[in-house]
C-alpha cells in the first residue's frame, strides 16, 4: 500500500480491491463526519448510513491503512485484561457491560461479513491461547475460571490436545475460545467500506484533516481540498493519528509488531497445522502468534519492527521459531513480511473521549481492534441516533492523558524485542 511492500504485506496482495474513492473537493454537508477509515469509523458509518443518516468519512491515506490493514486477523472475544481485573478497574457497571459486549463482539463481525457478502476469509472456528511452561498454564487456568464464571464456554486443553489441534510443539496447554476466529483484516476493512457505501455513506481517501472546529451548531472539518459541515464528529484515527488528531496517538505507547508468511503449504502439511481452523498465540511477554490463510500460507507474527538492526535479527529468529514450533515443515520459504504498531494504554483498556459538543471517539485497542472496533463503531452510531446516551456507552468518558516516558518506552520495546529474539545458542 502506497508503494511500501513492508506495510501491509500478504494482506495487500490477497485482499479484494477497495471500493473506488476519491479525495474530498469542495464544501459538503452531512449529518455526521467520520475521521478515519478503520474498523471503528467504518462500522459507525455503516450503521449510521443504514439508519438513514448522511455520513462522510475522511481518510488521510487509504481504507484500512492503519492497524486495521496490518494486524494478525484474530477476531477475539474480550480484551487482554482478565475479566476480574477489568471489573476492578472500571467498576461493576461498566466492567460487566464491557465484558458482555465484547464477549459477543466476534459474532457481530461474522454476522456483518455474511450479511454483506464480504470476501474476507471469515473463519468462525475459535482461537487457542497457548501456554508456555507452568506459569503460562497457571495464567490460562485463572483466565478460564474467570470466563467460565461469566458463562463463557471456553475450554482448557491439555498439552497433547493442544498439539493435536494446533500442530504446534512445546506448549503445556491452551485455552480454546469457540466464540473467536480469524479474518483477512484488510479485506474486512475494505468490506466494511463497501457495505457502508452501499448503505449510502461517502468515503474520501487521500483527505487528511487539517482542522476541525465547532462553528455555531455544526462542526467544520477541513482538508487540503475541501470541507465538511456536520452536526456530529467521530474521531476514529487511533494509533495512526497525526496532525490535528495527534493527541490520540500521543496518549498511547506504540508497540511494534511484525508478521511473515510462507509460501502456500502442501495439502498434507496443511492438515497438520490448525486442521480445524482458527489461530494461536502464546503467553510470553514478547508473544508470538500463528495461523493459516485461505491459501494455506503459514502466517507467524511477534513483537518487533522490521527496520534497522531489527530486520536481520527478527528474520533470523522467525526461521528458528517456525522450525521449533512446526518441525514437520522441514524446509520452507518466506514470501512476505510486514510490520506496524499497536497502540497500548497504561491499563490496557480502550478509551472513550469527548472532544467537545457532539464530538466523540474510541481509541486504544491494545492489539484487540477487530471485534471491539466493530461493536464500538456500532455503539457510536447508536449514541448519535439517540438509542443510548453517554451513560449507556460501554466505557465512561475520560480525558486524554499523556503517558509518562512514552518515547523512552517505545524505544525500550523495540530494542527489547530484538534482545529477546537474539539466539541463545547457534541455530
Amino acid at each position: 500500500m502506497l508503494d511500501d511492500k513492508r506495510s501491509h504485506g500478504l494482506w495487500e496482495l490477497s485482499a479484494p480491491p477497495p471500493p473506488p474513492t476519491a479525495a474530498l473537493t469542495g464544501a459538503v454537508s452531512a449529518d455526521v463526519v467520520v475521521v478515519g477509515a478503520g474498523y471503528t469509523g467504518l462500522s459507525a458509518a455503516l450503521h449510521l448510513a443504514k439508519a438513514g443518516r448522511k455520513v462522510v468519512v475522511l481518510e488521510a491515506a487509504e481504507i484500512g491503512f492503519g492497524a486495521s490493514g496490518r494486524n494478525s486477523g484474530f477476531v477475539n472475544a474480550g480484551l487482554w485484561v482478565m475479566p476480574d481485573d477489568l471489573i476492578a478497574t472500571l467498576g461493576p457497571v461498566y466492567g460487566n457491560r464491557l465484558i458482555g459486549l465484547l464477549g459477543e463482539a466476534p459474532r457481530e463481525v461474522f454476522a456483518l461479513t455474511e450479511r454483506y457478502g464480504m470476501q474476507c476469509q471469515a473463519d468462525h472456528r475459535g482461537t487457542y491461547h497457548c501456554a508456555v511452561g507452568a506459569s503460562g498454564l497457571k495464567q490460562l487456568q485463572a483466565r478460564q475460571a474467570q470466563w467460565s464464571r461469566l458463562g463463557a464456554k471456553v475450554e482448557l486443553l491439555s498439552a497433547s490436545d493442544t498439539q493435536s489441534r494446533t500442530g504446534a510443539a512445546g506448549y503445556t496447554g491452551s485455552l480454546f475460545d469457540p466464540r473467536a476466529g480469524t479474518i483477512q483484516p484488510l479485506a474486512y476493512a475494505r468490506g466494511l467500506a463497501s457495505a457502508a457505501m452501499t448503505e449510502g455513506a461517502t468515503i474520501h481517501t487521500g483527505s487528511a484533516v487539517t482542522s476541525f472546529d465547532r462553528i455555531g451548531d455544526a462542526w467544520q472539518v477541513k482538508t487540503a481540498g475541501g470541507s465538511v459541515s456536520a452536526d456530529w464528529l467521530i474521531l476514529a484515527t487511533d494509533a495512526y493519528s497525526t496532525g490535528t488528531t495527534s493527541a490520540i496517538r500521543e496518549e498511547q505507547v506504540h508497540l511494534p509488531y511484525f508478521h511473515v508468511s510462507t509460501a502456500p503449504l502442501s495439502h498434507n502439511l496443511r492438515k497438520t497445522i490448525m486442521p480445524n481452523g482458527g489461530a494461536g498465540w502464546d503467553t510470553k511477554t514478547i508473544l508470538s502468534g500463528f495461523r493459516l490463510d485461505a491459501e494455506g500460507r503459514l502466517i507467524v507474527g511477534s513483537v518487533g519492527a522490521l527496520r534497522g538492526t531489527g530486520l536481520s535479527i527478527h528474520r533470523a529468529w522467525i526461521k528458528r521459531h517456525i522450525r521449533k514450533l512446526f518441525p514437520q515443515l522441514g524446509e520452507f520459504e518466506l514470501e512476505t513480511e510486514w510490520y506496524g504498531k499497536i497502540g497500548m494504554t497504561p491499563d490496557h483498556l480502550p478509551r472513550l473521549h469527548s472532544f467537545g459538543r457532539n464530538a466523540i471517539g474510541f481509541n486504544g485497542y491494545n492489539g484487540r481492534g477487530i471485534a471491539p472496533g466493530t461493536v464500538f463503531g456500532r455503539e457510536l452510531a447508536r449514541l448519535i441516533l439517540g438509542e443510548i446516551d453517554l451513560e449507556g456507552m460501554p466505557l465512561p468518558v475520560s480525558e486524554v492523558a499523556m503517558p509518562a516516558f512514552r518515547a523512552m518506552k517505545e524505544a525500550y520495546y523495540e530494542v527489547g524485542a530484538q534482545v529477546a529474539h537474539l539466539p541463545i545458542a547457534p541455530a
